[in-house]
């Protein structure tokens, strides 16, 4: 059930209208890194952590509805960029305050090309949001995703935060309006503090490292092949410890003459590592045990319902 608050999360404002930077906001109302993706991204997630995970599907859902929230913050400050839109398209004079935006009649051409990348934005909704991008490209479902294991779509998550937040970071070097300033700087920071939330929910599943159930073939986890030529580069990422299995990295200088040698890597010894082919299926097995009673044990014998009322 969802209830809807007449009032704004965040009180946004504008200063006067912007129909140019209206069409860059369009990017965070029906583009890829939005807050429609964002929402439905989390709404999906939610439904497969109900069983298993109900303190996770409260925190997505939680999630998810606060990104509805945003997203009419971005339509209802999109619809204040755009104030008088509607009714100056609709007066053919000369005395047309939409010339204050666009200049002349000789001038549109100009702005359609250079301001207007997407004019469909005027031309189809008389000045008002468009589940779009900047561009005009329709929202697509395609945004989404959700793979229905946590340790999987909490990192997609934490991405997808990361990505909204910089594209707020660059919008933000477009307005020069305190205002607008000030709502996409709360926006920015919600999506700092969502990325908090789902890292420390990632954390709280153990283990999580590597997504999902295998564990990988301990020959190849710990392999680094250098394909490239010139200067050797160095990092953790080819040497030390590996981050999540605590494996030795094993830098291969010449992955030509070591494929060859190795007969395409079938005669590639484990090395660098504690873990074993045994040990990895066995921890397979176990792991799989586990995930899987999760869920079984959340599923009931008896009639089943979503919601437990409480009086």
């Amino acid at each position: 059930m969802f209830y809807h608050v007449k009032e704004l999360q965040f009180n946004a404002r504008v200063s006067r209208p912007d129909p140019r930077f209206a069409t860059l906001l369009l990017e965070q109302f029906g583009g890829p890194n939005g807050e429609l993706k964002a929402c439905m991204q989390y709404f999906m997630q939610a439904f497969a952590a109900k069983m298993p995970y109900p303190d996770k599907y409260d925190l997505l859902m939680d999630i998810a509805t606060e990104e509805i929230s945003h997203l009419e913050i971005v339509g209802a400050t999109i619809q204040m960029l755009l104030n008088g839109i509607n009714g100056e398209l609709k007066n053919f004079s000369e005395t047309s305050r939409i010339h204050d935006f666009v200049g002349k009649k000789e001038a549109k051409d100009e702005f359609i090309q250079k301001t207007m990348i997407n004019p469909q934005f005027f031309i189809l909704t008389g000045g008002g949001p468009r589940l779009t991008d900047s561009q005009g490209v329709p929202w697509a479902g395609s945004y989404v995703n959700s793979n229905g294991d946590l340790t999987v779509d909490l990192r997609s998550d934490i991405a997808a935060e990361s990505r909204a937040k910089i594209v707020y970071e660059n919008l933000l070097q477009f307005t020069e309006d305190p205002h607008v300033i000030e709502t996409l700087g709360f926006l920015m920071t919600r999506e700092i503090a969502h990325m908090q939330m789902f890292e420390a929910a990632l954390d709280t599943i153990q283990p999580n490292a590597p997504p999902g159930i295998h564990q990988g073939d301990p020959r190849f986890s710990n392999l680094y092949f250098n394909l490239s030529n010139g200067h050797k580069v160095t990092g953790p990422w080819n040497e030390g410890i590996s981050t999540d299995l605590g494996e030795t990295w094993q830098y291969v200088e010449d992955p030509e003459s070591y494929i060859r040698e190795t007969h395409g890597l079938e005669d590639r010894e484990i090395s660098g590592t504690t873990r074993t082919k045994e040990s990895t299926r066995e921890k397979d097995e176990n792991l799989s045990k586990i995930r899987s009673s999760e869920v079984l044990n959340a599923v009931r014998d008896s009639e089943m319902h979503w919601s437990d009322y409480l009086i």
